[in-house]
């Protein structure tokens, strides 16, 4: 399949999901008070997720990025990674009947914007920097 968001997209994605995954907590859903009372991974993954992604968003090397050290496969990856975790913890960690939906969606937009984003390892081939076999001459230059 092919990548259908672009980088300066994804760079507004991931602020949005570091905003919503550090402020999910404290946010009421349907009428209810946030699900900070619950604790435990329910209160921590997201915590925990949101100041990686935060951490992640500054060093990404896009327009969006502050320092541009890492790279944005990279990015892409742990994105992935990180949605999928996010995805299944209610259900791997047993708080799915008291809270589900914060996780799932967060985790949904995560993981979506992780893999069908321009330069992404899923979906870009890759593109070989050294010759076949690996080896270079310093004569071929």
């Amino acid at each position: 399949m092919k990548p259908f968001i672009s980088l300066s997209t994804y760079g507004v994605i991931n602020w949005l999901a570091v905003v919503l995954l550090l402020g999910s907590p404290w946010v009421s859903f349907s009428g209810q008070p946030g699900f900070y009372t619950v604790g435990g991974a329910a209160l921590f993954l997201p915590l925990l997720f949101g100041w990686i992604e935060f951490i992640m968003a500054v060093f990404s090397d896009n327009k969006h990025g502050f320092i541009k050290q890492m790279p944005m496969e990279m990015h892409l990856f742990l994105d992935v990674i990180i949605g999928s975790f996010l995805l299944m913890s209610p259900f791997i960690f047993h708080f799915s009947n008291k809270v589900v939906w914060p996780q799932v969606l967060i985790g949904g937009l995560v993981f979506i914007a992780g893999a069908f984003t321009h330069k992404s390892p899923f979906t870009d081939k890759y593109r070989h920097h050294l010759p076949e076999g690996q080896l270079q001459s310093v004569d071929s230059e």
